[in-house]
């Protein structure tokens, strides 16, 4: 049973992300709400996958301040959205850390051609501005992976 409960946690979260991206794409803003469920939702995956509190949970939200600190420091050069920030910290809560190492990999590619197809999307439509990347859109990528 805590194997199922384990999976649909995963399937909620893989939900989160879509409505993350989508509102990131759409908007450009990625709510609090949602990347406290995210980030709170880890919680009760920790327990049924059996997670020790030591090392393993103390291990887990060492790793997703890290992650968040170093992308505060984007955020402070204005490389990336505060939404952003919180949601790839939220993320590492779930995630073993290798797979964090993986999915920052992932989401920086992505983000790489995301950037690139939104400059060539902002310059044939001829728009000024300020561009702005939804990069909620390659953290969730990345997510899936």
């Amino acid at each position: 049973m805590p194997g199922i409960v384990a999976d649909i946690l995963v399937a909620i979260l893989a939900a989160m992300l879509l409505v993350a991206a989508t509102g990131d794409l759409r908007a450009r803003i990625i709510p609090n709400w949602l990347n406290a469920a995210i980030a709170l939702l880890a919680i009760p995956f920790w327990w049924l996958s059996g997670l020790s509190l030591w090392p393993e949970v103390v291990a887990q939200i060492a790793i997703a301040a890290g992650v968040f600190a170093v992308f505060a420091i984007a955020f402070r050069i204005g490389a990336m959205g505060g939404g952003d920030v919180k949601m790839v910290a939220a993320l590492a809560l779930w995630l073993p850390p290798l797979a964090v190492l993986k999915l920052l990999v992932i989401m920086s590619l992505a983000g790489g051609v995301l950037t690139v197809a939104m400059l060539v999307r902002h310059r044939l439509a001829k728009a000024g501005g300020r561009l702005e990347i939804p990069y909620g859109v390659a953290i969730a990528f990345a997510g899936f992976e």
